[in-house]
């Protein structure tokens, strides 16, 4: 089985606040999506205008309150540091805007109620960029656990683990910009393990600090309340598999490296039989899927994900809240 094709664009706006790494792989998916990138903007008006011309994009602020204040646009993609989310996504709730807002969706969960809590009141989409939900080989798999195929779910694993980089400089190693394997890779197997057994009833953690006090492996055990565990590794300094399993009575999923990225999957029974073999093929990246998604619930005049509603991804920094306070992490902003 392969990938379906994504859904026609609604026809949203976007304005990218934040012309960074992140964002540049996210408008490039846009485009080969056919979206509709009106405006992008940064604190330097020369780091706006080269993203737009690299993108053809019409317009180019020198400001976040400028991108925001523009009429044209509908929904802005926050695509700063972590301690900026909450902050920038504020602003583009109160100009009126929906927001798509990357993750971690805050660095807090206190933040992330406040951002929910203003979308609430504006009437407006206020969606994490948890990219890897929205994907054809996790739509997939969320219809096979459903199906009961795999019997009785008994745990969930994943890890996210890269080498980047050990200098105390880098925005990784840096508590000051949110720094730390949890927030930045640790989110993603974090969130699949909630997405497949829900929110856990205990968690333990322990991870290795490095110089600075930012984790750089991390790794938690969670218990469900189906009984289920679930258990994640994630690091910074060191690449493992990049692979997770879900894993049943009757048969379990195999998800290949990158697993939270388009890639195979592959379903076995308990006797080794293979039940299926799904294989994405897809244009570009695959964040485009999201910003599909956020432009359907928008046109479909509703305020919320179904695939993560923004009380869950509350709920998931509720979670990474804990996590720090077992391994002894803590920003300076919580000082």
């Amino acid at each position: 089985m392969t990938s379906p094709a994504p859904t026609p664009a609604s026809g949203l706006r976007w304005g990218i606040l934040g012309p960074g790494g992140i964002a540049r792989a996210f408008t490039s998916d846009l485009r080969t999506a056919g979206l509709d990138v009106a405006a992008v903007g940064s604190r330097r008006l020369a780091s706006a205008e080269a993203f737009a011309a690299d993108f053809d994009i019409p317009r180019a602020h020198g400001s976040y309150e400028e991108l925001v204040a523009d009429p044209d646009i509908d929904i802005v993609y926050v695509a700063t540091p972590h301690p900026m989310h909450a902050g920038n996504a504020l602003l583009a709730l109160e100009a009126g805007k929906h927001v798509l807002v990357e993750k971690p969706f805050t660095l807090t969960a206190a933040e992330a109620a406040a951002v929910r809590d203003a979308a609430v009141e504006r009437g407006l989409l206020a969606m994490e960029a948890m990219w890897t939900r929205y994907l054809p080989h996790m739509v997939r798999i969320r219809e096979i656990v459903r199906s009961g195929v795999l019997g009785e779910i008994r745990a969930v694993t994943a890890d996210h683990t890269q080498r980047i980089s050990s200098d105390p400089a880098h925005r990784l190693n840096d508590l000051a910009l949110g720094g730390g394997a949890l927030l930045d890779l640790g989110i993603y197997p974090v969130s699949f393990a909630w997405d497949v057994l829900g929110a856990p009833l205990s968690v333990v953690a322990t991870a290795r600090l490095g110089e600075t006090g930012a984790d750089t492996e991390i790794a938690t055990i969670m218990a469900h309340e189906s009984g289920a565990l679930s258990t994640t590794l994630s690091a910074s300094r060191a690449a493992g598999p990049n692979t997770a399993a879900i894993i049943g009575t009757d048969a379990r999923i195999d998800i290949a490296r990158v697993w939270y990225t388009p890639t195979s999957f592959r379903v076995v029974s308990h006797d080794g039989t293979v039940l299926e073999d799904f294989v994405s093929d897809i244009a570009g990246r695959g964040m485009q899927y999201q910003a599909l998604a956020a432009e359907r619930y928008v046109s479909e005049g509703l305020t919320d994900s179904d695939v993560l509603p923004i009380d869950e991804t509350v709920a998931i920094m509720e979670t990474l809240d804990e996590v720090r306070e077992l391994v002894g992490v803590s920003y300076p902003t919580e000082a």
